[in-house]
């Protein structure tokens, strides 16, 4: 008689949600997060039942040309953020809500933090090398709002919420990508779960692997820490350039891209089979992922200078995490992509956060572009 495998906590009580946002055209339009929202409802509807914390990042100065990557705004962006930040907290406490009531104001409770970076000695010196962040959580502790007194970036933002994080896995969320296609997200926990490296498994853990010979080799048990999805760049990346020129990536990606197997007990009893097809992945992206918090604070954060003020992990750790494994230690970062159809279906599209203004700008820039060049501007308009 075939055992039925053992039951696990749902994906929601393994993950929190970590969104990070911050000043955009479309201000103080919540679209971008509202396609997000209906992304993960279409495609992965457990990320909106799990815990969420958001960052909304601010901005570092104010000028005439927007560089929004440095920080940089206009006077009009900055004047509009302020009601970005609330329109945003009032949308993610309405979806993110349990029981469909969205919280009020007697379920925050409200904090602060400091957000340390850059050397110890230095800040020894001068006080200036952390940024005061306010952080309201409702008392369920189910949704977290961070929101630094001077700019982040998008690496201590992560940093910040890694910190605050209680589950043991995180779906890192970037406000400019959306889901276009069903993801497997409790299969893919379990892979993570089977295949733990040496930062993602405690002590004990470490252990009962040995007790039940689970200490399998490498090459059939490779460690599962970090699942990236495939954006238009991303397609067919096994036989890219990014792995083809480089015979350390190539012999990786032979000896690991593979259908990882996993069994779960469906409602009415019977044992579902899955395979999820992943492959290697030589770089930390900053695009949608999931991945174990241990391994992300370990690996990516092991010190206050792993990550500048500003910076992006991708534009910068990520970068280091490729040269080492070029060189073959792919496995003490352990990243892999979802590699459904052999690369050939897109999991994520770019939303283009940093130029999109919204609807309704984008569609009166339109006509007034047709306007300006003599063509017919009589369209009807949708609701």
């Amino acid at each position: 008689m075939t055992m039925a495998p053992p039951a696990r906590p749902p994906p929601e009580e393994l993950v929190t949600v970590i969104i990070t946002t911050s000043p955009t055209p479309s201000a103080p339009s919540t679209e971008l997060l509202e396609q997000i929202a209906a992304s993960f409802r279409k495609h992965c509807a457990s990320l909106i039942h799990c815990r969420v914390i958001v960052v909304l990042d601010t901005y570092d100065h104010v000028s005439k040309k927007p560089r929004l990557k440095k920080g940089h705004v206009t006077p009009d962006s900055a004047a509009k953020y302020a009601d970005y930040k609330a329109n945003a907290k009032r949308l993610i406490l309405k979806e993110y809500s349990p029981t469909g009531r969205a919280y009020g104001a007697g379920d925050l409770v409200k904090t602060q933090e400091k957000a340390e970076f850059g050397s110890g000695a230095a800040a020894y010196a001068s006080q200036d090398n952390a940024v005061v962040m306010n952080i309201t959580t409702t008392k369920d502790k189910r949704v977290t709002f961070v929101e630094p007194l001077q700019r982040l970036g998008f690496g201590l933002a992560v940093r910040s919420a890694l910190r605050m994080t209680v589950t043991p896995y995180v779906w890192i969320q970037q406000h400019d990508w959306a889901l276009v296609t069903d993801i497997p997200l409790g299969p893919l926990l379990q892979i993570m779960q089977e295949h733990k490296g040496s930062t993602g498994a405690t002590a004990e853990e470490e252990q009962d692997k040995k007790m039940n010979n689970e200490a399998l080799p490498e090459a059939i048990r490779p460690p599962v820490e970090y699942v990236c999805f495939p954006s238009i760049r991303m397609m067919e990346y096994a036989t890219s350039d990014h792995v083809m020129l480089y015979p350390a990536l190539r012999a990786l990606t032979q000896l690991h891209k593979q259908n990882f197997t996993v069994q779960s007990e469906a409602a009415d009893g019977v044992t579902v089979t899955s395979r999820v097809p992943l492959t290697p992945l030589f770089l930390w992206h900053d695009k949608p992922h999931l991945a174990s918090t241990s391994h992300y604070l370990n690996q990516v954060f092991y010190s206050r200078i792993a990550i500048q003020r500003g910076a992006f992990i991708e534009d910068t750790v990520g970068h280091l995490a490729r040269d080492e494994m070029k060189q073959g230690n792919w496995k003490k970062w352990a990243c892999w992509l979802y590699y459904p159809d052999e690369g050939k279906h897109l999991c994520l599209r770019h939303l283009k956060g940093r130029t999109w203004r919204g609807v309704e700008a984008e569609l009166a820039a339109k006509l007034e572009y047709m306007r300006l060049n003599g063509l017919d501007v009589n369209v009807q308009v949708p609701n």
